[in-house]
């Protein structure tokens, strides 16, 4: 059957039309007349030569149909038959070339040129741009992949929670600060005034101008200067009642304490590891406390002018300073050094050394890490009885409190910067300890002790006390008939006599009979006691009086001697003119 539906090309098996015959009407002839024999009777007569010659011309036109009818069926017998895909395609091409057909001339010579257009221009196109354009159209046809995960937000801290107060082991290493700079020298005019977390009123300069060790063959001067030049450190020490002998103690203590550095730079109260190995006696108990124990073996290399850029030492004092600042633990309120123990007393002794260290060299490294120490023991202060103790804002001892004030003037004379807030609840808290109108000084609250009156004293004359002040000279007296606490025994409070020994020779030395009487026992005996004897050689250990004996052993012991020996130049005179004119606390 022919017709024009597209759905008839689809038939799997299309049969052969169907051929008429000469004895058959003509299908297509059947609503149009009827055949020659059914002819109304009624007409014939009348049209009976029109008749004849219309059934002729119908037997032509039928015999054409038979033709044209025969030849199709020819065609298709010998067209082969096309499968479904086949005639699908067919399909699309009649579609496409419908379309072609129906679309004006206009629209087919435009999509024509622009087809051109892009062909040569992809032609044109550099290799670059076609690999980008590649590139561009990849990822637009990507499809984003879905994030199942929840994005990790910080969470807030209210701010009324309290810092906990535990040792925190972290990433850092108690902010183990692996990439801090190593200590490079620096033009000391490049010293820029250290940024502060908190604000605070200067004491000093905004920044320092040139470190306090440079003034070379005088022996005159402030703060730290007496530590410089060998020459100016052997001049004060023969002024001030040194001599040959103290002098190679000290070098034999430092000595010591570089054969019982740790391979990290560290030191420990508990002496026996290392090139030791055991071989010196007298271990302290406190051997976690590692940081303290540094800043302790520290303090007589600084002393005696050994810092990280100058000296003989400078590599053992640049592994020492690397340490605590590497080991340091950042809060929000400055840098603390209280791990393992050693509380704000290890705190106190690490900040003096990194204070003074600074202040020699003027290293602009270490200004950061310093004043970030102090920033620590300013937010650490009893905010209502003025003092220090164990743990930060507790109510304070003297004892604590005196490191604490050593090392706020030791960052003062580093021209860093301390509140001037700080030093009046100092004060505040020395009221509430003293006695006799503050001639002595007990360690919680009024007291007569012999130890805690000399570390009250030396803080109020660091705190701006009047050399002429009357309890002053009744407290120095009072110390001076004490005498020494010290034998040939290698008995006595080591504790009692640093502090004792800095506060007469600041009161009364170089040339006065106070000073004259104390200091020929006490060099005398230190250089007497100090032990002589194998791996022990250049160190000292007492016993009796002294809880810091037993705690920090051998190393703490061999410190506080040192120190003491050093005191000949390691501080200049508080009450020199100088000092007088650039006095901290007023």
């Amino acid at each position: 059957m022919a017709t024009d539906s597209p759905d008839s090309k689809l038939d799997i098996a299309p049969g052969p039309a169907p051929v008429p015959s000469a004895g058959k009407e003509n299908p297509r002839s059947r609503s149009a007349a009827k055949p020659s024999g059914q002819t109304d009777a009624k007409t014939a007569p009348a049209k009976n030569g029109a008749a004849s010659g219309g059934a002729r011309h119908e037997a032509a036109a039928g015999n054409r149909a038979a033709k044209q009818a025969t030849q199709k069926a020819s065609q298709s017998e010998a067209k082969p038959r096309s499968s479904a895909l086949e005639q699908m395609e067919e399909l699309d091409k009649v579609g496409a070339l419908t379309l072609m057909t129906l679309a004006p001339a206009w629209l087919i010579s435009l999509i024509v040129h622009m087809v051109i257009l892009l062909l040569f221009g992809l032609l044109a196109m550099p290799d670059k741009v076609k690999e980008g354009f590649k590139d561009l159209v990849a990822v637009a046809s990507e499809k984003p992949e879905a994030v199942d995960e929840p994005l990790d937000l910080p969470t807030q801290v209210p701010l009324d929670v309290d810092l906990p107060r535990t040792e925190v082991v972290a990433t850092v290493d108690s902010v183990n600060v692996q990439d801090v700079a190593p200590l490079d020298p620096i033009d000391a005019n490049d010293a820029p005034a250290p940024e502060m977390s908190i604000v605070l009123d200067d004491f000093g300069t905004s920044t320092a101008t040139t470190s306090l060790t440079d003034q070379i063959g005088s022996v005159s001067g402030k703060g730290l200067s007496g530590r410089g030049d060998p020459n100016t450190r052997a001049q004060l020490a023969r002024a001030n009642g040194g001599s040959d002998a103290s002098e190679a103690a000290v070098a034999a203590a430092l000595k010591w304490f570089q054969e019982h550095q740790n391979g990290d730079g560290s030191w420990s109260f508990d002496h026996r590891g290392g090139k030791c190995n055991g071989k010196c006696k007298n271990e302290g108990k406190l051997n976690k406390a590692n940081l303290a124990a540094t800043g302790m073996a520290l303090l007589p290399f600084l002393g005696a002018g050994q810092t990280h850029k100058e000296g003989k030492y400078k590599e053992t004092v640049r592994a020492g300073l690397y340490y605590l600042i590497s080991n340091m633990k950042a809060t929000p309120n400055g840098a603390d050094m209280t791990a393992g123990g050693g509380s704000m007393y290890g705190h106190g002794i690490c900040s003096i050394a990194l204070c003074e260290a600074y202040a020699m060299t003027q290293d602009k490294n270490l200004a950061l890490p310093a004043q970030a120490s102090l920033n620590f023991i300013v937010y650490a202060q009893d905010p209502v009885g003025g003092g220090w103790r164990y743990s930060p804002r507790q109510p304070g001892d003297t004892s604590a409190v005196g490191w604490q004030i050593m090392a706020l003037k030791s960052g003062y004379l580093a021209f860093l910067q301390v509140p001037k807030p700080v030093v009046k609840n100092a004060n505040k808290f020395l009221d509430s300890v003293q006695a006799d109108g503050g001639a002595q000084y007990g360690y919680t609250g009024p007291g007569p002790g012999p130890a805690t009156s000399a570390v009250g004293l030396l803080c109020r004359m660091y705190l701006g006390m009047e050399r002429e002040n009357a309890a002053l000279e009744r407290g120095v007296k009072r110390l001076a008939d004490m005498g020494p606490q010290l034998n040939s025994s290698s008995a006595g409070n080591m504790y009692f006599n640093y502090y004792a020994t800095q506060v007469i020779h600041q009161f009364d030395g170089p040339d006065g009979p106070l000073w004259q009487k104390w200091n020929g026992k006490m060099r005398d005996t230190l250089i007497e006691t100090q032990s002589k004897k194998g791996h022990e050689t250049g160190s000292w250990y007492f016993t009796g009086g002294d809880h810091g004996s037993e705690t920090g052993g051998r190393l703490y012991c061999t410190s506080m001697a040192a120190m003491t020996l050093e005191i000949y130049y390691r501080y200049m005179p508080i009450y020199s003119q100088e000092s007088a004119e650039d006095e901290w606390a007023n």
